[in-house]
């Protein structure tokens, strides 16, 4: 049994919530640059299923061997919880203000609690329903619906990118019931990367562009970094490790509170495009971001859980 270090948990859900929170503002500018969301979602998972490979062949090569039973859940997850969240998430935070995008797909913590009791009976607290009603009022602030200046396109995209999150949430934590953390990443990455390599359309691409120098645009414009550079933190610091540290987190905290403190990606992300991208919201719009990130969280400790074995 390993031993659980309270702090240390903080300090991974933390990490996680701060790459996250870049990323957003990572992706945005890499597709507004002219990769397409399906040669950046191909670019994330394939560094994420190389690393996690490397990572179980070392760690624990023999769980590398799965059961014929265990195929369609692990497809299920790539295809939909990791390659459509993925592609959903990139196109979301380019038509749409990367914090509000991020928003968006973060109700996914609400769904998941409403979507147990309804179909796995699984006991819920009634606290759920005043989280859901913080969330959709904060909501409706947040896209202000009386006087909407939103992408409609974009926002469908947030919500579709919450449909994905759901998804990976509930079937990423059965799997892990009996499958170790990388051998899932890197069956669930793998699958997302080959379903989007038809689509990436590679042999358009002029490969030469990886060496050219690319304007990070907003209140960076003017500095420049190389395209393959920018792709390999992406692929690393804004897909493996994140990940990995949230992955990690759950080693030494509750799913509840690895999930209060994965909220804080929100919190990043506004801030993050704020300070790079020079993204701002309105007053208003922040205050009612606020509502909808504590509805979330009365929301991620409504659901009654019982202990989860994680698989070393």
């Amino acid at each position: 049994m390993t031993q659980k270090h309270p702090t240390l948990g903080v300090v991974f859900a933390l990490t996680a919530a701060v790459l996250f929170g870049l990323n957003a503002s990572t992706t945005k500018v890499i597709i507004q640059s002219g990769l397409s969301a399906e040669q950046v979602v191909f670019i994330r998972s394939l560094f994420s299923a190389s690393i996690a490979l490397i990572w179980a062949l070392f760690a624990n090569r023999s769980a590398l061997k799965i059961s014929p039973r265990q195929i369609p859940q692990l497809l299920l997850l790539g295809v939909v919880g990791v390659g459509a969240l993925q592609w959903t998430y990139s196109l979301a935070v380019v038509m749409l203000p990367v914090g509000i995008a991020l928003l968006i797909e973060y109700t996914a913590v609400l769904w998941v609690p409403i979507i147990m009791m309804l179909f796995f009976h699984e006991a819920v607290k009634k606290q759920i329903w005043l989280g859901a009603a913080l969330v959709l009022g904060g909501l409706a602030v947040v896209g202000q619906v009386w006087n909407s200046q939103l992408n409609p396109l974009g926002v469908f995209w947030g919500f579709a990118a919450a449909a994905s999150l759901t998804f990976y949430f509930i079937s990423g934590e059965r799997i892990q019931r009996s499958l170790p953390t990388n051998v899932t990443m890197f069956y669930g990455m793998s699958t997302a990367a080959l379903l989007f390599l038809p689509f990436a359309n590679w042999h358009d691409f002029d490969f030469s562009k990886l060496g050219m120098q690319l304007d990070l645009t907003g209140n960076l414009a003017g500095t420049q970094l190389p395209l393959w550079l920018i792709l390999l933190w992406l692929g690393i610091m804004g897909s493996f490790l994140p990940m990995a540290f949230s992955y990690l987190a759950l080693r030494h905290l509750s799913a509840t509170i690895v999930g209060i403190i994965a909220t804080s990606e929100t919190v990043m992300a506004f801030l993050f495009a704020m300070l790079w991208l020079g993204e701002y919201i309105t007053l208003t719009q922040a205050l009612g971001g606020i509502v909808v990130v504590l509805g979330i969280l009365i929301a991620q400790t409504a659901r009654k859980q019982n202990a989860v074995k994680i698989v070393e």
